[in-house]
Order: C-alpha cells, then structure tokens, then sequence
C-alpha cells in the first residue's frame, strides 16, 4: 500500500491546511480535463482522494499513524474478528452522509431584555452546506462510482492464521475507506466534504424570564453535516448584564437606598429607577435601618407565565458624622426632649430589626 502522505506529497507532521493545499493541487493536475481519461489517471485521482479522505480526517489520520497491533497482544481486535468471520460483525458499507455537530452561541441581555423578552442577531462561525455540489462531495456532472477494491461492499476478508488455526477476518476496505464508493472528481469548492466554513448570522427570540445561563435550542440551525447530512442544532447561551442599581435573586429583584437620619425621622419620597421606569418610593416617617419596603410585580417575568416577582426595596440610615457646633446643640435638645440622653438594653419583643440580622447571618 502506498504511503499517504508521499502520494500527497506532504511531511509526516503537516498541518491540515498544508494536507488541504496539497490535495487541491493534486486535484486540478490530474483531473480529466486538464490530463485526459486513462485508467493509470483514474488510478492516480482514486489513490490520491483516498489518501486525502484518510489524512484530513483526524480520527482516521491518528489510526493510520497508529495502527492497531496485531497477533496474540491484540486479543480484542482478534476475538472481534472472529466473530465477524461467523457473521456477528457484517455489515454493509458506511454512509458519506452524516449528521452536522451542534453548536453553541452566547449572546447579551440587559436586565429589562431579560424581564420582557427581546429578539436577538447572533452570529457565529459554522459550517454550511456546499452551494457547488449541494452536499454531493463531487465536481459538476460526476458521481461516485463503485470502488473495484470491495465490490461496494465496503469491507475486504482476509484469511489469517491464530493459535485457533485458519480465520476469515474482515475489515474496512483501504480503497474506499469502509464507503463502498470512491469520489474520482471531488467537488474542489469544499475538497469532497460536501461542507464549506460560513460565518453566519440568526435571529433568535428571547422569551421574557429568562436568566443567565439559559440555553435556547435552536433545531437544525447548527453545522452542516458531511456528506449532505442533516444539520445539528444551535444553542443560544444566555449572559446577563449585571443592572447598576437592581440585583436579581430568581424572580424578584432587591434595590438599597441610604436615607438621611432626618428622613427616616420625617418620611420622604424619591425616585428609584425600575424596570418599568422612574417610580416614586414612600419612606414612611420613623423607618428604621434594615426596614424592607416591597413593591409588588415590579420584578422579573416569570419564565413561561405572564405573573412577576416583586422588587424590594433595603432601607439604610445614615448616621451623621463631622456635626458642626450648632447641629450638635440641635440634637443635644432633641435628644433631652425626647429622653434619648443614655442608651438603655432593647425589651425583649421590640427588637425587630436585631431579629431580622440575627435571622439573616443564622
């Protein structure tokens, strides 16, 4: 059998680009129109599409580089072999045609596209079916024709002798690589795959609800098999944008506002920006440090249901620092007025919001 990459004309170590390069080359010196029909050209096309079909698939490339051992080390290949002799193993030629390998795509949500849905361009590098032989792996006018190696069979027997006496084994055909077939003119637009790279673009749905780290399958949309095999399926990754002021815990959302000593004391109103816009926040009069307001379904969407979570609004008070002489004197009388002048242990039942940090770090 003839060395592979001598009838490429490639070193041992070459690149699957060189292999590629070499074979298109070899491809165009010999093919019919430029060399004329003979059987030693015809010979030449078959020898040289099978070396490329074994090089340029790494699998294959590896098994050619490392063949299986044979005799009594190999007890494995041997007992398959027998059983492949008495009929366990027949089978008929392998398909060119298989089926495309899925493929994976992120894509970017802002919190509000996460909330209400949104539809998304995604691109990505794939493979896509060739437009030159519509998946046929041959040149324009050509097919594949039946390989004098096997028969179409797409396997070869051989008789061998063990420590068990005589054995018929069978095994892929080296002409046809186990197809049954040989492409005497593959297609040269995409060197026999039946396949070309693509960078290609999709418009995908975003459904409201969903979080990061959702995956969105897209049936049929991912690489083009070999062979005109069908297509595998594409799956969009969701990645959330973190929000600058909202944090997001499952379907509700959790915003904290610090509010001055006086405002917690008097109550006040401020905007808080959500996502369904500007919305005025009431701080009722005596709020205390920790206290939780909740605005009720003004959270995320519910994945697949038309209900929201809430957002909850943490509440925290600032104690002033660097007081000046007559704010002090200001809460000097406050704090006489009201009987503040010394801090006294909180009454068991009226430490509401101890309670809530015990809970929290328990």
């Amino acid at each position: 059998m003839s060395d592979f990459y001598e009838v490429l004309g490639v070193a041992r170590d070459a690149t699957q680009a060189e292999i590629k390069k070499a074979y298109q080359k070899l491809a165009r010196k010999y093919h019919p129109d430029l060399a004329g029909r003979s059987e030693e050209n015809e010979a030449k096309i078959k020898e040289i599409n099978v070396a490329y079909e074994t090089l340029s698939n790494p699998e294959k490339r590896r098994e050619y580089d490392n063949p299986s051992p044979q005799g009594f080390g190999g007890f494995g290949d041997f007992f398959e072999s027998f059983f492949q002799a008495a009929g366990g193993g027949m089978r008929g030629p392998m398909s060119r045609s298989q089926r495309g390998r899925d493929a994976l795509a992120q894509v970017e949500v802002t919190l509000a596209e996460a909330a209400f849905g949104v539809e998304k361009e995604i691109s990505f590098n794939t493979y896509v079916r060739c437009g030159a032989c519509e998946g046929s792996c041959c040149a324009a006018g050509t097919q594949p024709v039946t390989c004098s190696g096997c028969g179409g069979s797409g396997t070869v027997q051989r008789l061998t002798r063990s420590f068990m006496g005589q054995v018929v084994t069978t095994s892929p055909c080296a002409e046809c690589q186990g197809y049954g077939t040989v492409i005497a003119s593959p297609c040269t637009e995409c060197a026999g795959q039946g396949r070309v790279p693509s960078h290609s673009k999709v418009k995908v749905g975003i459904p409201a609800g969903v979080g990061d780290g959702t995956r969105i399958r897209l049936s049929g949309r991912g690489e083009a098999g070999t062979g005109g095999g069908p297509n595998g399926d594409l799956y969009v990754e969701i990645v959330e944008i973190a929000h600058p002021t909202l944090e997001r815990n499952g379907d509700h959302l959790h915003a904290f506002v610090s509010i001055p000593l006086t405002a917690a004391a008097l109550g006040t109103v401020f905007p808080l920006e959500t996502l369904d816009g500007e919305e005025d926040v009431e701080i009722p009069a005596g709020t205390q440090s920790g206290a939780e307001l909740r605005l009720r379904g003004m959270g995320m969407t519910r994945l697949h249901r038309q209900t929201r979570g809430d957002l909850y609004v943490h509440v925290a008070v600032e104690t002033p620092t660097d007081l000046d002489d007559a704010q002090r004197s200001l809460l000097e009388q406050l704090a006489a007025l009201r009987g503040e002048e010394s801090v006294r242990p909180t009454p068991r039942g009226k430490e509401s919001f101890f309670s809530r940090l015990r809970e929290a770090f328990s």
